[in-house]
């Protein structure tokens, strides 16, 4: 008995890994091929970049912030 896929209930497994297939495969003996797998965790590389990014944006702002202190300061002598 060949499956086609639009036939599955759903494409969605549980904590297990396990895929429903539907009450008419029960008590049938079922063999399924992995095609991909897929991570639910972010891409290193992406996730990499981000955080540089952050980092150099927090840096510039810091210094956008010190330049505009420095200038409060100095305009409160005058």
């Amino acid at each position: 008995m060949k499956v086609d896929t639009e036939e599955l209930q759903t494409n969605e497994t549980d904590e297990r890994g396990r895929i429903y297939l539907g009450t008419e495969y029960a008590n049938k003996r079922v063999t399924v091929a992995v095609v991909e797998v897929e991570s639910d965790q972010p891409n290193e590389d992406k996730l990499a970049a981000a955080y540089r990014e952050a980092s150099e944006s927090a840096s510039d702002l810091a210094d956008e912030w010190a330049e505009t202190s420095d200038e409060a300061w100095n305009g409160l002598g005058e």
